[in-house]
């Protein structure tokens, strides 16, 4: 499917003067010549050159305006429609009607749509319904709040953000034309930068969500951070959700450091969001690699991301136990053998440690495996989202205070 340009203006109103309504013209910063207008979305067409217009207005916003000039209008249809704009009574059946003479003057399919005056709540979940409706997947839009009621560029900023969300349509440009009355200057101002704004947020509640970097990868590499960085930034997200710590601790340390290399060339959102992006990765600071899983199982609970918090804690668990007894982490074969000794000791003792280290392993089992678990204490752990929580919070306490596993019992393990 083409994509489609769209250009999507808001009518609001004024008083009529007997001169009519008040020329401008409007500065778009790159000393191009333009005419006056008295309506800004005509300046914007022209410049644009979108392939279909649309134009929303309340029943007493200025449509009259539209069609001055417009020789495709007779002069009684002209002077019924100044007469609604007055009593504030325009119907939707008088622009359908009178849509084609501007059809014919603009060289463009245009679509005029009455939408209420945005009071309420309904009136302006009614406005964004109109909206959207006219807005394909896919389609490049252009939003112009200049003439619009007061409160109406705010209701087009929500706009925006929901059909660039669920429209999947890309938001090119949110324009104003401001007008100085004292210096009758007119300058143009792009309001789209907002939506970048709203595009970070959007990714640190993914990110706080499921703590995958990779959503903020598009986010910087529009903001100017180098290919590379956005690449080991990549591959940290996806070793961290495969559990792979250390292979996505230094991935993401070749990235961070791309990026306080390129902080001062970063545009500005970026730059905003910058600290608290920072305080999200603090968790690289820590020297061991099973604090830094316990950091990250501490993460994923405060989320309630229980599977991640689970998987996490559990290896941890051992690798501190590797540590603890001289093994190398990355290997899997002596993470399995330090793993069966410490089970072997803890089988042979009756203590809390081995309590809470076999539950938190049945657990893991089960959430990982989706299977049932056979025990009693696991299920009722696992059917309590409250026991579970304040489970794993014991668990991670231990792993912080050294008492899972503890040196003691791993001292018992023969080389």
């Amino acid at each position: 499917m083409t994509t489609r340009s769209i250009l999507v203006t808001f009518l609001g109103r004024v008083s009529r003067t007997e001169n009519g309504y008040r020329p401008t013209r409007y500065d778009f910063g790159d000393d191009s010549p333009e005419e006056e207008t008295t309506f800004f979305g005509w300046a914007l067409h022209k410049r644009l050159k979108p392939g279909k217009v649309i134009i929303l207005g309340t029943t007493g916003s200025m449509w009259d305006r539209l069609f001055e000039g417009n020789d495709g209008i007779a002069d009684d249809d002209l002077m019924k429609l100044m007469e609604s704009v007055d009593a504030q009574n325009v119907t939707q059946d008088q622009l359908n009607e009178l849509t084609p003479a501007l059809e014919d003057s603009l060289g463009s399919p245009v679509t005029l749509r009455l939408i209420p005056y945005g009071l309420t709540e309904a009136e302006q979940i009614e406005s964004l319904k109109i909206l959207a409706a006219e807005v394909r997947p896919g389609d490049r839009v252009h939003i112009d709040v200049t003439h619009g009621f007061r409160h109406l560029p705010m209701l087009a900023l929500l706009a925006a953000l929901y059909i660039q969300q669920l429209k999947q349509a890309d938001i090119a440009g949110i324009w104003y034309g401001s007008y100085d009355p004292d210096t009758k200057k007119a300058p143009v101002y792009d309001l789209s930068g907002l939506l970048r704004i709203a595009g970070w947020l959007r990714a640190f509640a993914s990110f706080d969500k499921d703590g995958d970097y990779r959503v903020f990868t598009p986010l910087l590499r529009a903001s100017g951070l180098d290919g590379h960085s956005c690449e080991w930034l990549d591959k940290a997200g996806y070793f961290e959700n495969i559990l792979n710590v250390g292979e996505a601790t230094g991935k993401l340390r070749q990235a961070l450091q791309g990026l306080d290399g390129s902080q001062g060339s970063l545009t500005s959102d970026a730059q905003l969001l910058m600290p608290a992006l920072r305080e999200r990765l603090d968790w690289i600071s820590e020297s061991k690699q099973f604090e830094k899983q316990r950091e990250l199982a501490e993460h994923a609970l405060e989320k309630a991301d229980y599977l991640r918090a689970v998987l996490y804690a559990y290896e941890s668990v051992i690798t501190r136990l590797c540590q603890l007894g001289g093994k190398d982490i990355n290997s899997f074969e002596g993470r399995e053998a330090m793993r069966k000794h410490y089970e072997k000791v803890l089988r042979e003792a009756r203590s809390l440690e081995r309590e809470s280290y076999f539950l938190l392993k049945q657990i893991r089992n089960q959430v990982a495996h989706g299977s049932r678990g056979s025990k009693g204490e696991v299920q009722k752990t696992i059917l309590d989202e409250t026991r579970m929580r304040e489970f794993l919070r014991q668990v991670l306490k231990k792993v912080d205070e050294g008492k899972l596993p503890a040196a003691g019992t791993v001292a018992k393990i023969a080389p």
